[in-house]
């Protein structure tokens, strides 16, 4: 697609929300601010007969469905804050998790044979009409010839153009923001663009979903929060992928939360800690974990699918995560200011003093409370007003990250209103910063960086000198040296931070 046809295609999509009456409704007016009212006005003259057909999360759906696989998972995102938009507008997009128009079987028959490279008879004994259909594939319930009852996903057929078509212009929108809006380009358009874009393309292979369900399979089984089936590799391709079939019920129905013998704040806990011990303890993390990826049963337990968007964070990031976590649950905000500044998450020309206490204004109204008494859409705008006044710039390597931690509160304030978020977040949190920063973890890694530097020196000492010209008496001394004051340098900055 050239830059001319996206710049079409982009005003195209922004013809058709204004037309439908789904970029500022007008419903909606009485929670917008002045200036963003006067423009809901003026896009309700320019709307159409579609305005006036459905509720606003409706029409907005069927305006995302028709937009591409981009703008559907922006929806998706937006349906797990019930919170932030009402039950009823989350409740109108919930049907972009997984309840989109499917493709033909037949169409699904030829692309599992293609993928398989043999008979689809071959590997499965029977397989049945798509049970669900989302943004980028559909889900098929199957069995194999061994009798196991299976899930095939498969891509959409030309998904990959597609993606490519609406890549094209989430890079031109994100320029035109960057341009036109200099007060969102702390929020790095182009860098959410990209970071986005790439995590959708990571999708389109199913051999690497099947890796990442693989490996967090494994991650889950460590804790116990959350479970993911096993894969059957011989059904695995890059346009299709074979998973046994999940536990529980789909937790995107609302019936599945009424089941009998189910332990509603067991299970939003749960959901918390999961997510906490994969980001912290393993440091990679499913980065999609929306209510039609989730299977539940009695009395907590989850199973989760769609392994597409995995997270990961370094050592360092999780040490910071988890660092501005515990000072929040132990309402040390001055803490949390210095951490911030010290990952350069906020710049150091700001006062520590002066951000603790805009952190403080943020977290004593919320701390303790149950979710269903606390206004997240003025605990974000209050972000979003102390991020800006703070000069803080969207972190690329956090976006999952970020993304991630919304979607599951969400999704455990759906499960249950009276969550205390920071109680189940705490003996995830309180685990780590006991294993990761206690004194002799400390000293552990102190042994494991003064080893380092052993070696390198070692190797120093053994390699051969050079062959011209010859170094006079001096000059292989001090380069040890300088290594062995670089050591005791090491040491005793590690000895003072573990004491």
């Amino acid at each position: 697609m050239s830059g001319l046809a996206a710049a079409a295609r982009l005003i195209g999509a922004g013809w058709r929300l204004v037309r439908a009456d789904a970029l500022l409704p007008r419903e909606l007016r009485h929670l917008y601010p002045p200036g963003l009212v006067r423009l809901s006005k003026l896009a309700g003259l320019l709307s159409g007969p579609s305005a006036r057909r459905g509720r606003p999360g409706e029409r907005l759906a069927l305006c995302l469905e028709g937009l591409g696989p981009v703008a559907i998972k922006t929806g998706q995102l937006l349906s797990t804050r019930a919170d932030i938009f009402g039950t009823e507008f989350a409740g109108d997009l919930a049907r972009l998790k997984d309840r989109l128009e499917p493709f033909p079987m037949e169409v699904a028959l030829k692309e599992i044979a293609e993928s398989l490279g043999r008979p689809a008879d071959q590997l499965f004994s029977r397989i049945g009409p798509p049970v669900a259909a989302a943004s980028l594939a559909q889900a098929h319930e199957a069995w194999l010839r061994d009798g196991r009852r299976v899930a095939i996903k498969v891509l959409r057929p030309g998904i990959e153009k597609r993606v490519e078509a609406d890549a094209r212009v989430m890079t031109l929108a994100a320029a035109l923001a960057e341009t036109l809006a200099p007060g969102a380009r702390r929020l790095e358009p182009r860098t959410l663009a990209a970071t986005v874009i790439e995590s959708v393309r990571r999708e389109l292979d199913l051999r690497l979903e099947a890796a990442g369900c693989d490996e967090l399979r494994e991650v889950m089984a460590r804790d116990g929060y959350m479970s993911a089936p096993a894969v059957v590799w011989d059904g695995v391709g890059r346009r299709i992928l074979t998973l046994e079939w999940a536990k529980g019920a789909p937790l995107s129905d609302p019936a599945s939360l009424e089941a009998p013998g189910l332990d509603r704040p067991a299970l939003a806990t749960g959901l918390i800690r999961a997510f906490l011990a994969q980001a912290l303890d393993h440091g990679v993390f499913h980065a999609d974990l929306h209510e039609g990826n989730l299977f539940i049963a009695a009395p907590d337990r989850i199973e989760a699918v769609d392994f597409g968007i995995v997270g990961r964070l370094s050592l360092g990031e999780r040490r910071y995560l988890a660092e501005i976590l515990w000072g929040f649950l132990q309402r040390d905000y001055d803490r949390v200011a210095r951490v911030h500044l010290d990952a350069g998450y906020v710049p150091a020309r700001h006062a520590v003093g002066d951000f603790a206490q805009a952190l403080r204004a943020v977290g004593e109204p919320i701390f303790g409370r149950s979710a269903r008494d606390v206004s997240m859409s003025r605990v974000l705008i209050q972000l979003f007003e102390i991020t800006g006044q703070f000069d803080m710039h969207l972190r690329p390597e956090l976006v999952l990250l970020q993304k991630t931690m919304m979607t599951v509160e969400g999704v455990a304030r759906s499960i249950w209103a009276d969550l205390d978020i920071w109680a189940a977040a705490d003996p995830v949190v309180r685990r780590w910063m006991t294993r990761e920063l206690s004194p002799a973890a400390r000293i552990t890694r102190l042994g494991e960086q003064a080893g380092r530097v052993l070696s390198r020196l070692s190797a120093l000492a053994e390699a051969p000198p050079p062959a011209a010209p010859p170094a006079r008496r001096g000059g292989q001394v001090l380069p040890l040296l300088l290594a062995a004051a670089a050591l005791a340098t090491a040491l005793a900055a590690l000895w003072k931070s573990a004491v």
